[in-house]
């Protein structure tokens, strides 16, 4: 499809490019004490963003701008979790973050880039938009200029991203090398038509894995991740562990659906095995490191933000697992996963970042007695720590049941049951925060004082984590019909 005629698949983005200027704009001529306004456009303009992507589930699936992007129902639902997880994020912030323009405007611009990450068709796209994206993270997670944790998280987080993107850039110039192409359906129809040399293209897939796994901090591409969630302001730790995580899902699921396997039935299977290089066996192997990591580490951590970082490393791997399978159950499984995180993990952080700030403390000692002096606010912070573990009847019992269940349908038996025990293994730390609120006093037992504020954000993270883990069919059928991909 040629540029112009692209423009009308194109419209949210072009939408939120236009509110970005328009707020920048509109900020010139704000006084300091205003400029929390540009707070409350930029949550207005992801809303309307989001009405603008829901028109797109009535288009068809369809190649844009000759080919760079591509619009169908996954990227579609992709947009949708990331627009929605940025506006939360800006209502998070809103008390916070009240004289910073520049800090929603570094918001709306790496949403830009995640839209773009959703729908990527072509590696000079993907480097672009993760650069896009990481170039804005970079600065929010340094945010706080005075706070040498947060310049060192935001030095590291450059650093490596750097060098992951420069050995993913590599890897991507073999690709080329190997078809001639930088288009995925072209690279896929080049590989179809003369299969690569094994080695060359397993060491291919390494390179090309260093970068998309480091957006998402898969193991052994995790090492910036504890250091940026402790040291970046709270509110953007919390949007980290979804929107940017959400979109580099996106591209991983783009990029192995069409280059490794094949859209024919039957032909991914196949494909792979002429290949002679057992991807999924690789995937598995990292599925397994990465959850285990994540809650192994998380175990001997103290620190609040930084075991909520280790968690997050898990739950990639649990989301990674569900790769293994190389079919659209495993797929839907991940994007059904990716719906309930979002509001069990924003929960969860909205607590954090609520009690942080009247404790004067991110250790998880600074919790005692919480379910004694902000009752609602710790039985919710403990539906949420058991949602994330996967205790029924809550909606992350449910999004890892359709993981495992897709593994196990697979024949993935051991990749299963490893999932199971490492779900059990996170109860420990979950459980330990719930110890920490309820069965621990401090000895001046003072009432923290919780906002209406505090509680109506804190009830909207809480209604969708027990109601999917009852009634949880709209999500599925959402999942079901987003994932009529383009291949």
């Amino acid at each position: 499809m040629d540029n112009l005629s692209s423009l009308s698949y194109f419209v949210p983005e072009l939408f939120l490019s236009a509110a970005i200027l328009i707020i920048i704009i509109i900020d010139l001529l704000l006084k300091k004490e205003q400029k929390i306004w540009t707070g409350f456009l930029s949550a207005a303009a992801l809303i309307i963003s989001t009405f603008l992507i829901f028109q797109q589930y009535q288009l068809s699936a369809s190649e844009i701008f000759r080919g760079m992007l591509v619009v169908d129902s996954m990227a579609v639902l992709i947009k949708l979790i990331i627009a929605v997880s940025t506006t939360i994020i800006i209502l998070f912030s809103l008390p916070f973050i009240k004289t910073k323009s520049e800090y929603y405007m570094l918001l709306l611009i790496t949403t830009l880039g995640m839209f773009l990450m959703a729908g990527v068709n072509d590696i000079l796209m993907i480097i672009l938009a993760m650069e896009l994206v990481g170039l804005m993270s970079y600065v929010l997670a340094g945010f706080t200029k005075r706070n040498l944790r947060s310049n060192e998280g935001s030095l590291k987080y450059i650093l490596y991203a750097a060098t992951s993107t420069g050995v993913m850039a590599f890897g991507f110039s073999y690709l080329y090398g190997m078809t001639g192409q930088t288009n995925l359906f072209k690279i896929q129809q080049a590989l179809l038509a003369n299969p690569p040399q094994q080695a060359a293209f397993f060491i291919v897939m390494i390179l090309i894995l260093a970068g998309l796994g480091y957006k998402i901090a898969m193991v052994p591409f995790h090492f910036w991740l504890p250091d940026v969630y402790e040291g970046a302001p709270t509110p953007i730790t919390a949007f980290l562990s979804v929107g940017p995580k959400a979109a580099g899902i996106a591209v991983l699921i783009r990029f192995f659906t069409t280059v490794v396997s094949h859209s024919a039935p039957g032909a991914a299977l196949s494909f792979l095995q002429n290949l002679q290089v057992h991807i999924p066996m690789l995937l598995a192997v990292l599925a397994v490191l990465t959850m285990t990591l994540g809650n192994v580490v998380a175990l001997r951590q103290t620190n609040i933000k930084r075991l909520m970082a280790y968690s997050s490393i898990a739950h990639a791997g649990y989301m990674l697992m569900a790769m293994v399978v190389f079919n659209s159950q495993g797929y839907q499984a991940i994007l059904f996963y990716l719906i309930v995180y979002l509001f069990m993990n924003f929960g969860a952080f909205w607590v954090i970042i609520t009690m942080t700030q009247k404790l004067g403390s991110e250790e998880i000692d600074a919790f005692k007695g919480l379910g004694y002096r902000a009752p609602y606010t710790a039985v919710s912070m403990a539906i949420f720590l058991f949602s994330l573990t996967g205790l029924p009847p809550l909606a992350g019992f449910i999004g890892k049941f359709y993981l495992f269940s897709a593994v196990v349908k697979a024949d993935w038996y051991v990749l299963a049951l490893l999932g199971v025990l490492n779900s059990v293994i996170s109860l420990y730390y979950y459980a330990n925060i719930v110890r920490e609120m309820f069965l621990r006093t401090t000895e001046t037992q003072v009432d923290i004082p919780v906002s209406l504020y505090d509680k109506v954000l804190l009830t909207l993270m809480l209604v969708p984590t027990v109601l999917f883990g009852i009634y949880w069919n709209p999500v599925l059928r959402l999942t079901e019909i987003s994932f009529n991909i383009l291949r």
